[in-house]
């Protein structure tokens, strides 16, 4: 239990930093496996909609990234990483 009004208000603020964290980490894992999903579907059919869908999820997936990084939730290596595999899966179907 926080002792005085400086350690009351950091651990509001720690909380509040924990729930946009995991914000940005859960999306940019949902969008992930939802872009592996799609990439199987589309080595299949290897449909034109099926590619532009992977590019749109790809995009929110970059946005996610940039934003996270932009504000410490993901290291600049981290996401520059990710982004580079990712669109390396996409070029090598």
């Amino acid at each position: 239990m926080a002792n005085n009004k400086s350690a009351e208000k950091r651990i509001q603020i720690n909380e509040r930093n924990r729930l946009r964290n995991r914000y940005y980490k859960t999306s940019v894992r949902t969008l992930i496996k939802l872009f592996f999903k799609d990439l199987e579907s589309y080595k299949i059919s290897q449909n034109n909609e099926d590619k532009e869908k992977l590019k749109k999820i790809l995009s929110s997936i970059y946005s996610l990234l940039d934003k996270g990084t932009k504000k410490n939730i993901f290291h600049k290596n981290a996401a520059a990483r990710k982004k580079s595999k990712l669109a390396a899966y996409l070029k090598g179907v």
